[in-house]
């Protein structure tokens, strides 16, 4: 898999990077759950110029590696993510 320089803002809940000029990005918002903090993937978006090289996939692990640094489940609610958390079952047990 390609490295991408995925920027995080936390105040917009949101990760993205540029791709060949493409803005890539994943949108989520924080809730609380039954077992406290749910981060919940709500959209992730490739432009098709730029898509097929993994930068959805990058987007989504560090909405996954942030939701594992701060000790919070996640709600992969957008049906990219959904799709790729079922494909990792290193991530199962933050499914919230």
């Amino acid at each position: 898999m390609t490295d991408f320089p995925i920027q995080h803002d936390a105040a917009a809940q949101r990760f993205t990077t540029t791709v060949d000029g493409a803005q890539c990005e994943l949108n989520y918002h924080l809730r609380e759950g039954r077992d406290g903090t749910v981060l919940s993937i709500d959209h992730t978006g490739v432009p098709q110029a730029v898509g097929g090289r993994g930068i959805a996939s990058a987007l989504v692990t560090a909405a996954f590696a942030l939701a594992r640094q701060r000790q919070w489940k996640v709600d992969p609610a957008c049906s990219y993510a959904a799709t790729w958390a079922q494909r990792h079952a290193d991530v199962a047990d933050l499914l919230a």
